[in-house]
């Protein structure tokens, strides 16, 4: 890769915290390319944005944004002009006026589906069975324990405000389809993702590839950065 070759940067979901993308950084720096992870408060949606933009701020060059799942609604957000090309993994995509949960309530789920809502602080997490029926049912027990272990709830404050004008309307956009994903029906996926007219990449994996199948991800990365390289 050359040095005028994209940054990648890729932000978490809820319920898969900075850690999940480890398997895809590693097959990313194999391949020569740099990469970026941190850690999203998932507070509110602007604090997310901020948390991206300040991460932003300190890539020099192009940049590919990744988002898995409520982090699509994020890495649409920014309006850094640093930002190439957005990629989405089983992301979430809201169009400008709609919400996260809107969208995620387009289609309706399986009866795989957890039943989310706030804890006592305000939360949402998910039930510890869920991480082996419904989010990362192809995962190993020993990951589906660690993710249970990490998971990072999220804020409601996050999912029920209405996004601006989103990135993927002006920039180039590729997503992973996750076929057997029990969170966000395929179905939804597939509107969102012609939605934003992305390039769609379909795959029987569940609803976190990055642990289930990285080498499917760190394909449509690849792709996503040279197709902008130079």
């Amino acid at each position: 890769m050359s040095k005028k070759s994209a940054t990648v940067v890729l932000a978490h979901g809820a319920w898969a915290a900075e850690a999940s993308w480890g398997k895809v950084v590693n097959l990313l720096q194999s391949d020569g390319i740099k990469t970026v992870t941190f850690p999203l408060p998932l507070s509110s949606l602007a604090d997310d944005v901020a948390a991206l933009d300040g991460v932003l701020a300190k890539v020099d060059g192009p940049v590919v944004l990744v988002g898995h799942a409520y982090a699509g609604a994020v890495i649409a957000a920014t309006q850094s002009a640093k930002v190439r090309a957005l990629v989405y993994v089983a992301g979430l995509a809201p169009d400008e006026g709609e919400t996260v949960a809107e969208v995620f309530n387009r289609y309706e789920h399986d009866n795989k589906a957890p039943q989310l809502a706030p804890g006592a602080d305000g939360l949402i997490r998910l039930p510890q069975d869920a991480f082996s029926s419904a989010f990362a049912q192809h995962a190993s027990p020993e990951e589906q324990q660690v993710l249970a272990a990490t998971q990072p709830p999220i804020s409601p404050a996050c999912i029920t405000v209405p996004v601006g004008r989103p990135r993927w309307k002006d920039l180039p956009s590729w997503y992973l389809l996750a076929g057997h994903d029990h969170m966000i029906p395929a179905q939804t996926q597939r509107f969102m993702a012609e939605r934003m007219q992305a390039r769609i990449s379909v795959h029987p994996v569940d609803h976190v590839p990055s642990i289930s199948a990285p080498e499917l991800v760190q394909q449509l990365i690849v792709d996503a950065v040279q197709q902008i390289k130079g």
